[in-house]
C-alpha cells in the first residue's frame, strides 16, 4: 500500500532495520567503511553521499512526485546547479520579475560563464514564444512571483517548451510541494530555497532539486559532488526533522492567509494586494494560494513608522518560517535592481511581502491594523 506524503515524511523504511530510534541517528563523519573494494553502492566519501542526505533526497523526491532528489547547500546552490546543466553559449529565458538572488546571478557569475539570458513578462505568452533562439535551451519560471505574485501558465509555457525542444525549470518555493506540483505538469526541473517552507523554523541553510530526467539527473549529480554543493550532514538531519511537521504548518500558514487577506480588502490604509488566492490561472494549477501575500500602503513615506509599531511579525528577510516575516524587498531581496527597474516592478517604498506564520490569526491581524491605523 502505498502511503501519503504525510505518513513518508515521518516514517522511515530504515527504521527497525538498521536503527531502532523513533529519529533517524545523525552520521557525523567525514568518512564510511568499505564493506569491500568494489561496493559501488556503499557510502565513500561524505561530500559524495552520506545516509542522512540519502534519506532526505527521497523525501524531496516524493515530496515533488519525482524520480530524483539533491539537497544542495542554500538555495541559490540548487538554482545554479539548475542552470549550469546548460553550456556557455546557451540561451535560457528568464521571467523579468526573477527573484532578486536569482537576478544578481544572473548578472555576475552566469554573466561570466557566458549563459545567456533573456528576461521577459512570462504572462504573456506571446512574448515568451517570441524570445526563443536558436541557441534557446530553457525557460526558467517563477510563480508566483516574488515579490508582486504574478502568476505565469506552468502548462502553456512546457507548451511552448515541448514544441521547441526546450527544458523548463521552475522555482516552486513559494508553493511548496502541497500547493503546486510542476512535474506533474510536465516540468523538467523543480527547484526550492529549502531554507524557507520545507524547513520552516528558520534556522537551516538548504536548497532543493527534483527532475525525473536519467540525463538531467546525472548532470545535478555532477555538479553536486565534484563542487561540492552538497548539504552538510547536520543541516540534512535538521531538514529531515523539519519536513516531518511541513502538512501541519503549511495548513496553519495558509489558513491565516486567507483571513489577513480578507483583512487587507477591508482596510483603508491598503491601496494594493497582491495574493494569488482567487486568480483562476493560479487555482488551475495550485490548490491555494499559498502563505505569502504582498501589500502597500497608501501612505509609502510612513514605511518605517509602520514597521516600528508592530510586534508580532518579524521585520527581517526570506520566508517560511513559524513565524510571520515581513520583508520590504526594495531595501532587501530587490536591493541589486536599479531603481528604474524597481519602479517597473511596482517594487516602492510603500511594498511590503508578508510570509504568514502559524501564530493565531486574530492576533496577527489585530497587531497589523493597529500599526496601519496609527499612519
Amino acid at each position: 500500500m502505498k502511503n501519503s506524503i504525510d505518513t513518508d515524511m515521518i516514517i522511515d523504511n530504515k527504521r527497525g532495520k538498521e536503527y531502532d530510534t523513533a529519529n533517524q541517528p545523525l552520521y557525523y563523519s567525514t568518512a564510511f567503511l568499505r564493506p569491500s573494494l568494489d561496493d559501488e553502492e556503499a557510502h565513500l566519501y561524505v561530500r559524495n553521499s552520506n545516509p542522512n542526505r540519502e534519506k532526505l533526497e527521497e523525501k524531496l523526491a516524493r515530496l515533488e512526485n519525482g524520480k530524483y532528489g539533491f539537497a544542495f547547500n542554500s538555495g541559490m546552490s540548487a538554482i545554479t546547479a539548475a542552470l549550469m546543466t546548460f553550456s556557455p553559449g546557451d540561451h535560457v529565458i528568464m521571467p523579468s520579475d526573477m527573484y532578486g538572488g536569482t537576478y544578481e546571478l544572473s548578472k555576475t557569475i552566469l554573466k561570466r560563464y557566458q549563459l545567456n539570458l533573456t528576461a521577459v513578462d512570462q504572462s504573456n505568452l506571446y512574448s515568451v514564444a517570441n524570445a526563443v533562439t536558436k541557441d534557446t535551451k530553457a525557460i526558467y519560471i517563477e510563480t508566483p512571483s516574488n515579490p508582486t505574485l504574478k502568476v505565469t501558465d506552468i502548462k502553456k509555457i512546457v507548451e511552448i517548451a515541448k514544441k521547441n525542444n526546450l527544458i523548463t525549470i521552475v522555482d516552486n518555493t513559494f508553493m511548496t510541494p502541497l500547493g503546486q506540483s510542476p512535474l506533474s505538469l510536465g516540468v523538467d526541473i523543480v527547484v526550492h530555497s529549502a531554507t524557507k517552507f520545507l524547513g520552516g523554523h528558520s534556522d537551516v541553510l538548504a536548497g532543493a532539486v527534483i527532475v525525473n530526467d536519467e540525463e538531467i539527473k546525472n548532470s545535478l549529480q555532477e555538479l553536486q559532488v565534484v563542487m561540492g554543493m552538497g548539504l552538510g550532514t547536520y543541516d540534512c538531519w535538521t531538514l529531515n526533522q523539519h519536513l516531518k511537521t511541513l502538512s501541519i504548518r503549511w495548513k496553519q500558514s495558509t489558513e491565516n492567509t486567507d483571513k489577513l487577506y480578507e483583512f487587507f480588502k477591508s482596510h483603508e490604509g491598503i491601496t494594493n494586494i497582491y495574493y494569488p488566492g482567487e486568480d483562476k490561472l493560479h487555482l488551475s494549477q495550485a490548490s491555494h494560494g499559498g502563505a505569502v501575500i504582498s501589500f502597500r500602503i497608501k501612505d509609502e513615506s510612513k514605511a518605517q513608522v509602520f514597521v516600528d509599531k508592530l510586534n508580532i511579525p518579524l521585520v527581517s528577510v526570506s520566508l517560511g518560517g513559524v513565524e510571520s516575516i515581513l520583508s520590504h524587498p526594495k531595501t532587501s531581496s530587490h536591493k541589486a535592481l536599479t531603481e528604474e527597474e524597481r519602479q517597473d516592478r511596482g517594487i516602492t517604498d510603500g511594498l511590503f511581502r508578508l510570509s504568514v506564520g502559524i501564530e493565531d490569526a486574530d492576533d496577527l491581524i489585530s497587531d497589523i491594523r493597529q500599526a496601519l491605523d496609527s499612519i
